[in-house]
């Protein structure tokens, strides 16, 4: 089958996903030539590679900022890696650069939905009780309607579920995974802060 991969194919997957060579190489194999299922097997492996490197310590990384255009909203964000190699890296400075403009743009509350206060998932929760309510929805399919507008609102004002501005296919939180198995180490948003001309402090 091997045989059968065009190399321009192979270059093409590469130049777009990051991958290595053998890796493209394989996943074309494996998806039978299937350029975009080869992509999916590609972002997979990298999910899992990411998963694998979760218990690495990320001590160093780079603070970057976006400041928008009329310079009335701000954003700043710490994302960390472990190396100081790769805290240089282009594309990490370009992730951070991202994330600060995603910041600035669609202003998450918190970084994950674990980051959420009890209370405030409860508050949210009784709200969508009382819609359910109000709207005749039978008893039995509340729960499942519930967490159906939990996950929506975890996209909304949690950083890494929030749609991704420049490909909202994929999320933050897929983007800093693609990302992190590119570059072969464990990538971490650790803190953000969003600033706008006139109000109070926001959360974050």
């Amino acid at each position: 089958m091997a045989d059968n991969i065009p190399a321009e194919l192979v270059k093409e997957l590469r130049e777009q996903t990051g991958a290595g060579v053998m890796d493209c190489k394989r996943a074309l194999e494996e998806s039978h030539g299937d350029f975009e299922a080869a992509s999916c097997v590609l972002r997979e492996k990298g999910l899992l590679s990411a998963k694998k490197r979760q218990d690495r310590e990320t001590n160093q990384g780079a603070i970057e900022t976006y400041v928008h255009i009329g310079r009335q909203i701000g954003a700043m964000v710490e994302l960390n890696c472990e190396t100081d190699f790769v805290a240089r890296n282009s594309e990490f400075l370009e992730l951070a650069h991202m994330i600060a403009l995603q910041i600035a743009a669609c202003n998450p509350l918190y970084l994950d939905r674990d980051s959420v206060g009890q209370e405030v998932v409860e508050s949210q929760k009784e709200q969508y009780r009382r819609k359910c309510a109000s709207e005749g929805k039978p008893e039995h399919v509340w729960d499942r309607i519930i967490d159906g507008l939990m996950d929506k609102y975890f996209q909304e004002v949690c950083l890494l579920e929030q749609p991704f501005i420049k490909e909202p296919s994929m999320s933050v939180g897929d983007l800093v995974a693609e990302v992190s198995s590119k570059l072969g180490e464990k990538l971490v948003v650790k803190r953000f802060s969003r600033f706008r001309v006139g109000e109070e402090d926001e959360e974050s």
